[in-house]
């Protein structure tokens, strides 16, 4: 090869083999100093693909364990109501087994009455209160779905069906009274109407008939929930009654039932048309009515609260086979998640020991490949010696 000046190709190709040096030890610093393999789409196209979507999977199944915890402290709340509910269930029924002996007079049978009375009213508060970041678990018969999988479908959600803890339901099977003429049903015309007007109830014992007037009423309302409850709070009212609210398949109150708590018929006295319309003496509480007049009352009782014991036994038993179900899928998402960020690893994490190799390799050749440029650069100085 002859000597020439104006192309150093020594030079070149050493630059050439210098420039890719540099750019492998680029990517190296940048692979060591992410920990990733993949920084970018051109580093690994097929694997870029592959690892998004099982980052999609891990990110899925982190956040669907999380809503199964949160269907676990659903459940537990729905029970911890049941449970209070189990206990005033048997607390009225050894109250109807005492009420079964004829050695009580009638002031004693008044005594036990007033204080199921108000065990079942507490049943409805209860049914009102037990609620889960405002959802209401015990007043209704909705299902709750929990997406406890990383995809949509089906197979990703646990329902969970709280009809059968419906404890508004057994509260209205155990009004106090006497069956058969326990409750005035009031369809309410217009919840709007009922505000600022005095209400007056009657109940009729044999020959004695007492009537409380409630005033004090809101000026307005825009639910039946909301004027029960201003019945409630009333003293001679919750003295005398107990007053549940009838809801539509969607929820929404349409009317209310009034019953004595000391048994007899009851009778609204306000004329059809102040937000009350009409009344259907017997109807509303018949099925479900307790009473405690007689020793057979008493035993009809005991066999009403056995029955809504044994109803929320059933429930109870569902939401703890639920809470289990929870407690494996929890499981199933936590070993998914953890295969699934191995696999994604295997794919976009960088293999330090092998990845330092070839940085410390590629470092080598740079400095190696700058010497030799250097040198190349400095070949062409013998064409002077020929020059002089």
């Amino acid at each position: 090869m002859g000597m020439s000046i104006n192309t150093n190709l020594s030079a070149l190709n050493t630059y050439r083999n210098l420039n890719s040096t540099q750019n492998d030890l680029s990517k190296s610093l940048e692979k060591l100093s992410s920990g990733l393999r993949i920084n970018r789409a051109a580093d690994d196209a097929a694997g870029l693909s592959i690892s998004e979507g099982l980052k999609s999977q891990v990110g899925g199944l982190t956040v669907a364990a999380r809503n199964a915890q949160d269907g676990i402290s659903v459940v537990q709340t729905a029970e911890g109501g049941l449970t209070e509910t189990h206990s005033i269930l048997q607390r009225m029924r050894d109250l109807a087994v005492q009420a079964g002996n004829d050695s009580n007079n009638a002031d004693s049978r008044t005594a036990i009455s007033t204080e199921v009375g108000q065990l079942q009213q507490e049943l409805v508060r209860i049914s009102k209160s037990t609620n889960f970041n405002g959802t209401s678990l015990l007043n209704n018969n909705d299902t709750l779905k929990f997406q406890v999988g990383a995809n949509a479908g089906t197979d990703s959600q646990i329902s969970v069906d709280l009809s059968g803890a419906n404890v508004s339901a057994i509260a209205s099977k155990l009004t106090v009274g006497t069956s058969g003429s326990t409750g005035t049903q009031f369809t309410i015309a217009d919840v709007a109407d009922l505000g600022g007007k005095d209400q007056a109830f009657s109940v009729t014992n044999g020959n004695e008939t007492k009537t409380v007037a409630v005033t004090g009423l809101a000026v307005s309302y825009d639910s039946v929930d909301k004027y029960a409850e201003d019945l409630s709070k009333n003293a001679d009212f919750s003295a005398n009654f107990s007053v549940s609210v009838e809801h539509d398949a969607n929820g929404k109150g349409t009317g209310i039932v009034v019953s004595a708590i000391n048994g007899g018929t009851v009778q609204n006295t306000v004329a059809t048309g102040n937000g009350l319309a009409g009344g259907t003496v017997g109807t509303a509480a018949a099925d479900g009515a307790i009473s405690f007049a007689d020793a057979d009352s008493a035993q009809k009782a005991i066999t009403v609260i056995d029955q809504q014991i044994k109803a929320v036994s059933t429930a109870r038993s569902n939401l703890g086979a639920i809470q289990n179900r929870f407690d494996h899928a929890i499981n199933v998402t936590n070993v998914a998640k953890e295969n699934l960020t191995a696999a994604q690893s295997r794919i976009t994490d960088v293999d330090m020991a092998e990845e330092m190799v070839k940085y410390t390799r590629d470092n080598i050749l740079s400095q190696a490949g700058t010497s030799m440029l250097a040198q190349a650069n400095q070949s062409t100085q013998n064409v002077l010696s020929l020059l002089r």
